[in-house]
């Protein structure tokens, strides 16, 4: 076998015109933009490429993740039944040595105008009636870990002059086959990932009151809605002894499945507490310590809540307060606004000796009480301006309207303000209007 570059006989171009080739090449990077399968990309712009230039035998090898001097054969244009690279991996023929492998571990582009196969080359088949060749290396983090190979079936075919722009629009072109196979595995990813989501989604729902209990001299709604697939916000109904009811309402630091994991802890301490969740300091008290000692104490984590015991007898409620957003109370009777921010103290699981603080407040028929995690009040419109308090004052401000009509009030006056902006945080509502 004897190889040596040599004048060329045929120009690369042919015979066409450059407004002709301009067009053509237009049009197929116009066609190559539309393709979404690396598979059909390659046939496609193979097709095209052979127009400019035709050759008798394409051949594309490869060494990625193989030890020198193995290589396998990808493609071949003479192969009666295409096998898909990406797909069909296992079904490519696997060589070793000879002048493929020569070419490809040489990581250097060549020309061969006088190509003389030795008959125990293993590419005997493959190089069978071609006797010139041009070798094209693609580089991935500089080794030419493809080839492919151009053939015709007479000697000088190719001019060495081409050579340099055949370098260069094949490894643009490998570039962009690589980065749709990458987008591909990241869309698969990603749909992996988004149907786990889907599941921890579903399972924190289901943590949540799957219906509103019916409280004496109170009327309930709730809105619950997460920025992503899941989210840390959480409220929760108690049913305690002498007909009294524990209203929690808590907000996870964070977003996504980390926050929607520490949830589902804290729904789990709740409901685990040795005794009814009565008094609310002792509920918040006891989370707090073992939030603090098995879960956040390393991870810089916390949740804000909010639990109060209500009495329909006397329409009091007892609450404390760990950093939580305080509930604010619309007095219809009067026209006046206040804010349950008696009991202050700081959010679960930052300091596991902290103690809580009760205080109580009766409430009057026609009270509107809006509990809410910082989601609604810290909701951005475009210009970066915050939703704040002072709009949702306004938005429960009419009396007229029930339980879930100040939920929708609110929730309209928050889409309004955001211009359609989405969500960066978890948005929970509950509002109870006092009979």
């Amino acid at each position: 076998m004897t190889s040596h570059p040599s004048p060329a006989s045929t120009p690369i171009s042919g015979a066409a015109e450059w407004r002709e080739r301009l067009d053509h090449i237009v049009e197929t990077m116009r066609e190559m933009s539309r393709q979404t399968d690396p598979q059909s990309m390659v046939r496609s712009y193979g097709a095209r490429m052979r127009r400019i230039m035709p050759v008798d035998r394409l051949v594309a090898i490869s060494r990625r993740g193989m030890e020198a001097p193995r290589f396998m054969v990808t493609r071949d244009s003479r192969r009666a039944q295409e096998i898909n690279p990406w797909s069909q991996r296992d079904a490519l023929p696997v060589l070793e040595g000879g002048l493929l492998a020569e070419l490809l571990y040489a990581d250097e582009p060549r020309i061969i105008n006088d190509l003389r196969v030795d008959p125990a080359d293993p590419a005997a088949s493959v190089l069978e009636g071609q006797r010139s060749m041009v070798a094209i290396p693609a580089f991935d983090e500089g080794v030419a870990l493809n080839m492919t190979l151009l053939m015709r079936a007479q000697p000088n075919a190719f001019d060495p002059e081409s050579l340099p722009e055949l370098v260069w629009t094949s490894n643009l072109f490998g570039r962009a086959t690589h980065n749709l196979v990458l987008r591909r595995e990241v869309q698969r990813a990603y749909d992996a990932v988004d149907r786990e989501l889907r599941t921890v989604a579903d399972i924190q729902r289901s943590l949540l009151p799957q219906s509103l209990p019916d409280i004496p001299t109170m009327s309930l709604a709730a809105h619950y809605t997460t920025s992503r697939r899941a989210g840390g916000d959480y409220y929760d109904f108690f049913p305690l002894p002498d007909d009294r009811w524990g209203i929690l309402i808590a907000d996870v630091c964070g977003h996504g499945t980390p926050a929607a994991v520490l949830m589902a802890v804290t729904h789990s301490l709740a409901h685990t507490h040795p005794k009814e969740c009565t008094p609310p300091s002792k509920l918040l008290e006891y989370v707090n310590t073992h939030l603090a000692a098995r879960y956040t104490s390393d991870n810089g984590t916390f949740v804000t809540a909010f639990y109060g015991v209500y009495d329909p007898k006397t329409r009091e409620l007892t609450y404390a307060c760990a950093g939580h957003n305080p509930p604010r109370v619309k007095r219809c009777d009067d026209g006046s606004l206040f804010v349950l921010g008696e009991s202050r103290g700081l959010p679960l699981g930052i300091e596991p000796r902290e103690r809580y603080e009760e205080a109580t407040v009766r409430f009057t028929p026609g009270d509107q009480v809006i509990l809410y995690t910082d989601g609604v009040t810290e909701a951005h419109d475009p210009d970066n301006d915050l939703f704040g308090v002072e709009r949702l004052d306004e938005a429960i401000a009419n009396c007229s309207l029930d339980a879930q009509g100040i939920i929708d009030a609110v929730l309209e006056d928050v889409r309004v303000f955001t211009r359609g902006r989405a969500a960066d945080d978890d948005r929970t509502i509950v509002v109870a209007k006092i009979r």
